[in-house]
């Protein structure tokens, strides 16, 4: 059976134009394109964490785990690359946040075509 929060993830993910999921144990990869915009971790390499990594603007991986540690971290390997990392696995997940930084780091790496798409709405 699935995890219930990589259900919630992926339904966030599908819901950008031409993204796919691969699965990798009981990790996932969401691409658009081949790129990828996000992962879903579950106890990666041990951690026990459950989180969600997703590119970001420079920076602000290191400004959004200062404001908010707890729920906040750098992903292993990504981390240094702009990529973030949202426990799922600390209180009730506030999806919408899940959905703004999802689509956040979509716009980060897909095609201009496809990021216009989402942005006026048509995607």
């Amino acid at each position: 059976m699935e995890d219930a929060r990589l259900t919630r993830v992926t339904k966030i993910c599908l819901a950008l134009p031409q993204a796919v999921r691969e699965i990798h144990g009981e990790h996932a990869k969401f691409t658009v394109r081949k790129k990828t915009f996000a992962y879903f971790l579950k106890d990666h390499h041990g951690d026990g964490i459950v989180g969600i990594a997703c590119k970001v603007l420079p920076g602000d991986n290191i400004a959004l785990i200062a404001t908010d540690p707890v729920r906040f971290y750098m992903p292993s390997y990504i981390g240094s690359k702009g990529w973030a990392a949202l426990r799922l696995d600390v209180g009730r997940p506030d999806w919408e946040e899940v959905a703004e930084l999802v689509s956040g780091s979509y716009l980060l790496v897909a095609p201009k075509a496809l990021s216009a798409l989402l942005k006026t709405g048509r995607g």
